[in-house]
């Protein structure tokens, strides 16, 4: 077993394993991959991190932020070898943002709020420059309900936000009547447009009362699957089918299950 590496402090550590593996006398499988390759990894460790995080469990939590931690130094690795960056750029850029991102600590000490905290780091970002657009920088590619959730919260920081959440109960009426109205009409392009509209709004309000919408579904369906697999538990017992099982009995084992 190769021990040259034990000695070194652990990120450094980690910098020098993934340089051996890119060596030419390293990995072929390592060697291979590009900053483009890895990106499905990426996503994947990204998950398993939330999944750890919502688990509660922190040994876990710790393994699946090493596996992320890899990927972040893995991509850098590869931009070192082109001479476009390292992990110390990635990280001096870092710091860099968040000294200037804070202000209100490393400057003029000010106690800020975290929502005040949230809209104050939005404005920076635009007076700055460093964004073109106040909804620069939100990817495409993340789930729905999470760009929803973001680019409400962008545009809130800058003062184009609801000042109550109640003040949205009004627009989710209206979203639902123009649904319902396409919905009568047979319309499914525009039942589509609207169905986002009322989904958009939905998010905007859980923002708004401090609820991750994401999170929120997820817990739905969890508790879903979870119910649901009581009334399947429950007919096998019995030799039934879901054909021989009518609705109202699988609606009463539905409510059995949530007691």
């Amino acid at each position: 077993m190769d021990n040259t590496f034990d000695n070194l402090p652990p990120l450094e550590r980690l910098r020098a394993i993934l340089a051996r593996l890119r060596a030419k006398d390293g990995c072929q499988w390592d060697q291979a991959q590009t900053n483009k390759s890895l990106l499905p990894y990426l996503i994947e460790e990204t998950y398993e991190v939330v999944e750890a995080g919502e688990s509660g469990d922190n040994e876990r939590l710790r393994e699946e932020l090493g596996d992320l931690l890899m990927q972040v130094y893995f991509h850098s690795q590869i931009a070192s070898e082109t001479g476009d960056f390292t992990i110390d750029d990635v990280a001096a850029l870092t710091c860099d943002k968040l000294i200037r991102r804070h202000p209100h600590v490393f400057g003029d000490k000010k106690d800020l709020k975290p929502h005040q905290v949230r809209d104050q780091w939005e404005k920076i970002k635009v007076d700055s420059k460093e964004k073109e657009s106040v909804l620069a920088g939100v990817p495409k590619t993340m789930p729905a309900l999470l760009l929803a959730y973001r680019v409400g919260e962008k545009a809130g920081g800058v003062g184009f936000d609801w000042k109550e959440p109640r003040e949205i109960f009004d627009k989710l009426k209206e979203e639902l009547a123009e649904f319902e109205k396409e919905f009568d009409a047979g319309d499914r392009e525009r039942m589509t447009d609207e169905m986002g509209d009322l989904i958009f709004a939905m998010t905007n309000l859980a923002r708004k009362c401090g609820v991750d919408p994401e999170m929120a579904v997820r817990r739905t369906v969890d508790r879903f699957i979870e119910r649901f697999g009581h009334i399947e538990s429950s007919l096998k017992k019995r030799g039934q089918s879901f054909s021989q099982t009518s609705l109202e009995e699988m609606e009463r084992l539905w409510q059995e299950a949530k007691k």
